[in-house]
């Protein structure tokens, strides 16, 4: 047998491909292939109202957990509630949706020794073969792209009485900083549950694990607030990107499609990826898919085109990890933070105008201005090379 299209790894990218084609296209024989023994894997992933529109706000809306009318930040010099909402979604949830959906266009357990275009082999021996593979496993190092790290630990956990929240805190830097920038995410899913997340921005190297569990249990405490169980915990690191020669990647593809993470399918400063996942479901929607260099061609296009839009994006980054002190990077969110709420709603959705961007530059910068305009220089990978 042969199929319209293949799917490698079964995260949130290749997930969202595969229901939104067997809601929209059921006809075309689509294979997800992911290893592990679950669609998923172990994360939470959060969009804001106005990073999707009201059509894929409503296809999206059985995988949505909770929402929220607004959110809050707090920083040393001010608290701030934004009237915008905020959603999650479980993978938890995402696989009980999704996995009955595809039925057996869902294989689990699926090891694979080598991908192609067009073809897939198993570390079983089996072939298989397809008009398009799509390459969704994960982030991938590679020289065309600079990197920094955007690290966390999270706990969801019962508290022994209501907690007091009515919406969530998607940054709390009331907290000591270190070797970059610190906050803390909290998500109030119900009057006495909450996903607590410990994040930090840094260049290299994650805090431990039991480090991030220490400053969890150090803001619970402040908080007064008590655990009765951990429900579950995940941690990982989210990329940031600091430069980007999408012509040299893609280059280095070998016309192998790659989707979500792999290719760069994330907003370059917050690490958000859900929002790309949903329009690129969308996309390939509308595409052929019956020949793997079409494919390859056109979705060069697209992440080109991605690519291009998300350049100011890369700039903040190399301003906010390149210039000043890590421990006062707290101060560019903060100053971020006082600007205007349509501003910020258009940045978390990557779509602000050239009067947002000369807004977010402009005024006295939150960084040494001689270290703000190299970091600003350094936008090719090759700026980070070592001279010797």
């Amino acid at each position: 047998m042969r199929h319209d299209l293949i799917l490698l790894g079964g995260g949130l990218a290749n997930g969202l491909i595969a229901w939104r084609l067997q809601q929209l296209r059921p006809e075309l024989r689509v294979l997800c292939l992911e290893q592990a023994a679950e669609l998923g894997g172990n994360h939470t992933w959060s969009f804001h109202d106005a990073d999707l529109t009201p059509p894929q706000q409503r296809w999206l809306a059985p995988l949505v957990v909770k929402r929220w009318p607004a959110y809050h930040v707090h920083f040393p010099a001010f608290s701030r509630c934004l009237a915008s909402g905020y959603a999650s979604i479980t993978s938890e949830r995402f696989a009980q949706v999704i996995t009955p959906a595809l039925g057996s266009s869902l294989r689990t357990g699926c090891h694979v020794t080598e991908a192609r275009p067009d073809q897939v082999t198993l570390a079983s021996g089996e072939t298989l073969q397809a008009n398009v593979v799509l390459d969704g496993r994960g982030i991938q190092p590679s020289p065309h792209r600079v990197l920094g790290q955007q690290a966390f630990l999270g706990q969801v956990l019962r508290l022994t009485a209501p907690h007091g929240l009515q919406a969530p805190i998607l940054m709390d830097a009331r907290v000591p900083q270190g070797q970059g920038y610190r906050f803390v995410y909290v998500l109030p899913f119900s009057s006495d549950t909450l996903l607590v997340e410990d994040t930090h921005y840094v260049d290299r190297q994650a805090p431990a694990p039991e480090q991030l569990r220490e400053h969890i249990g150090a803001y619970l405490q402040q908080r007064g607030w008590h655990i009765a169980e951990c429900l579950r915990e995940e941690q990982g690191v989210l990329p940031i990107t600091l430069a980007d020669d999408f012509p040299a990647w893609w280059a280095a593809q070998h016309r192998q499609p790659a989707v979500g993470l792999r290719a760069g399918l994330f907003h370059c400063t917050t690490g958000y990826s859900l929002p790309d996942a949903v329009r690129l479901a969308d996309w390939l929607a509308a595409q052929p898919l019956d020949s793997a260099a079409s494919l390859a061609e056109a979705l060069g296009g697209y992440l080109e085109h991605r690519w291009r839009d998300q350049r100011f994006y890369r700039l903040l980054n190399r301003m906010l990890f390149l210039a000043g002190r890590p421990d006062q990077r707290w101060r560019v969110m903060q100053r971020f933070y006082q600007l205007p709420e349509g501003l910020i709603a258009r940045f978390y959705a990557g779509h602000n105008t050239w009067r947002d961007r000369l807004r977010i530059l402009s005024g006295k910068p939150p960084v040494p201005v001689g270290e703000a305009i190299q970091a600003a220089l350094r936008h090719s990978p090759a700026h980070f090379k070592d001279p010797s």
